[in-house]
């Protein structure tokens, strides 16, 4: 009987050795939060000012002064500054601060990518910024009908600039960003 309880041990322990040997456990990477956003439906935001344009129906917008408006994004934590001047003779001066206030993210930006804009029919012209890397912000653009409006925008995130984090939301917004100044027509 001995014999045979010895017999069972071994097996038993051979038994354990081989279906116990696993591999080392390893630490799992750290896991990106995956950022999915519903696909925007727009509203036609119109009131006293000298344009209307179509505004994602998920956004807060806020008048701050005489048609310079903020549209908030209060999921994303991102802001779209919005601001209209009227042109007076000053056309060249418009342009070169809104041209200026883009590039003074060139110390950060990666690459900033210019992208004219031309609606004829509406007489809507302008540029659309749109600045790769860690910079403050990752879209400009500004239009005018170059007599009588300019507008600019440029969007702000509220957290540390991280390319790679807010990538998802800054695309999403810039998406809006170019939806706004392509609906945008003057009264």
């Amino acid at each position: 009987m001995k014999k045979q309880t010895i017999k069972f041990l071994v097996l038993g322990l051979i038994c354990v050795l081989t279906f116990s040997c696993k591999e080392d456990p390893l630490p799992k990477p750290a896991a990106q939060l995956r950022l999915d956003y519903k696909v925007a439906e727009y509203d036609h935001f119109e009131n006293e000012c000298p344009f209307t344009f179509d505004i994602n129906s998920d956004a807060v917008i806020k008048e701050k002064t005489a048609c310079n408006f903020t549209i908030d994004y209060p999921k994303m934590k991102a802001t779209i500054y919005l601001s209209y001047k009227p042109i007076q003779g000053n056309i060249d001066v418009l342009l070169r601060d809104a041209q200026k206030l883009t590039y003074e993210h060139v110390i950060k930006a990666d690459q900033i990518l210019e992208q004219p804009f031309i609606n004829k029919d509406d007489k809507v012209y302008g540029m659309f910024y749109s600045v790769n890397g860690n910079a403050a912000t990752n879209g400009q653009f500004y239009v005018t009908d170059s007599i009588h409006h300019f507008l600019d925008c440029s969007v702000y995130f509220y957290a540390k600039p991280n390319f790679d984090s807010v990538m998802p939301a800054a695309s999403y917004v810039k998406n809006d960003m170019q939806h706004i100044m392509e609906s945008l027509r003057w009264k």
